[in-house]
């Protein structure tokens, strides 16, 4: 891991413990975001919600005005609030993820293996939480009124495209992404 990754990651666990969105940025976001949306917002945890802030503003910042791609930044880590990770589970994929990067996403992937129960402990939770929140927010987001192009946004906020997207969703979906590392 490089220095400027162990400062990015640094970075982020102080966010994880401090962090809280300002009152006028949730007023912001509730321009965006109907009552439905605005109740998934609220149940991230206030580090994910200011990180959420984070990339939505810096969107705003480069003149963005697609609503999906807007919402969807807002949205993008909505799924992790259906099983919350605990600040150890996080630290945990942070440093495995470090150390063995190809497998910790087998691990949350893996379906072959019974899937443990995700509101108890089990040493795969926080990887399955990891890789399948992207999966899971769109669920909830879809059903809470976003649009199929917002949906599919937070599904793939996480997948790697080509460089050079010809597609309207894959050029959102590059902004998205590099909004997302740079926050």
């Amino acid at each position: 891991m490089t220095l400027e990754r162990v400062k990015y990651r640094a970075g982020q666990f102080r966010e994880a413990v401090l962090a809280a969105p300002e009152p006028a940025d949730l007023k912001l976001a509730e321009a965006y975001l109907n009552p439905a949306q605005m109740t998934l917002f609220s149940q991230m945890q206030p580090g994910e919600q200011a990180h959420s802030l984070r990339v939505f503003k810096l969107l705003l910042h480069e003149n963005e005005d697609s609503h999906d791609l807007l919402v969807a930044a807002l949205l993008h880590d909505v799924g992790k609030s259906r099983y919350p990770l605990l600040l150890w589970e996080r630290v945990y994929i942070v440093v495995l993820k470090a150390l063995l990067p190809n497998h910790t996403q087998e691990w949350g992937l893996d379906t072959q293996t019974k899937e443990p129960d995700l509101h108890k402990f089990s040493w795969r939770r926080p990887f399955i939480v990891a890789e399948q929140h992207p999966h899971w927010g769109a669920e909830m987001a879809f059903a809470a009124g976003a649009t199929p192009l917002s949906a599919s946004l937070i599904l793939k906020h996480q997948t790697t495209i080509s460089a050079d997207p010809a597609a309207i969703e894959d050029r959102l979906l590059l902004e998205l992404q590099a909004a997302d590392s740079a926050c």
